[in-house]
């Protein structure tokens, strides 16, 4: 009998060395990360907090709000997971933010407090350049897998109604915004990430099914908020399939928006965030040479 294994447990399996053979999150986590110059809390629940790392140099500097993936569901990872290209951005001039928020399983984590907590994060640069030499005039918002659809949502937020339970009072502009390998459309990709994740992660999320909760999903996902008015990267990988990412950038270029699409070769769901792989460096110099 043929065993129907989730892709989650071929995501998630750990590098033994051998060529080929695909990285999975605890070998991003094992990666090198620098030193942060600040660790601090956007809001007042233990998870609300994030990791400030700086260029060398006086500043200003362009600064990266980073947002790590994990199925949006506690147990799969944490801010570690991106602390290693939050590391290498700020190594090449790039200020980086990397935010911790609640996910489902999480006391508040879910609708609406994961949006709360993205949105907030972002917002509290306003805070840090206060004391931390950031540019707010060059802001990228990038992140992955489940992140990547947190990175296309802040920067969509502003269009959201004033009376939105999640948008916030004063939504911080974007530059521009970086899905690496995560969805932009949620309820046309929660089949294939049920299979990726290994149960329904986006229903968990939001609290019930399209047809259950549609005004929820019309305001949480980043394609039915199109246009976005920012620049927007797409990266495809195992997740965020070639395919997917041209529907999503048809849609938004009919819409006025800039959608570009990098599609790094025979890459796994984490090459595209480990520093030293050929997909992150692909990655990397989109961010430095087009996003910025």
């Amino acid at each position: 009998m043929i065993r129907h294994v989730p892709l989650v447990a071929f995501l998630m399996l750990p590098s033994t060395g051998f060529t080929g053979q695909r990285l999975g999150p605890r070998d991003i986590d094992a990666l090198a990360a620098t030193e942060t110059v600040a660790v601090q809390k956007y809001g007042t629940e233990p998870l609300q907090f994030g990791e400030l790392r700086l260029p060398a140099g006086n500043g200003p500097f362009p600064v990266a709000v980073i947002i790590h993936g994990g199925c949006w569901t506690k147990g799969f990872a944490t801010l570690r997971n991106t602390a290693p290209i939050a590391s290498e951005l700020a190594k090449k001039g790039v200020a980086t933010w990397n935010i911790e928020y609640r996910q489902v399983g999480d006391p508040g984590g879910g609708w609406p407090g994961t949006f709360r907590d993205w949105g907030a994060g972002a917002d509290y640069l306003r805070v840090l350049t206060n004391s931390y030499p950031l540019d707010l005039t060059r802001i990228v918002v990038m992140g992955h897998s489940a992140g990547a659809h947190a990175a296309l949502w802040v920067a969509a937020r502003p269009r959201l109604p004033a009376n939105s339970e999640i948008r916030g009072r004063d939504p911080i502009p974007v530059h521009a915004a970086i899905a690496i390998d995560g969805p932009g459309d949620l309820a046309g990709s929660a089949g294939f990430l049920a299979q990726v994740c290994g149960k329904p992660v986006v229903e968990s999320l939001m609290g019930g099914t399209a047809k259950e909760q549609p005004e929820r999903y019309r305001q949480a996902s980043p394609q039915e908020l199109l246009p976005l008015g920012v620049k927007q990267f797409l990266i495809a990988a195992p997740v965020l399939t070639l395919e997917k990412a041209q529907e999503y950038q048809k849609l938004a270029r009919e819409k006025g928006d800039k959608v570009e699409i990098l599609a790094p070769p025979d890459t796994g769901h984490f090459e595209v965030i480990a520093p030293g792989r050929a997909p992150w460096r692909a990655v990397e110099e989109l961010i430095l040479k087009r996003a910025l």
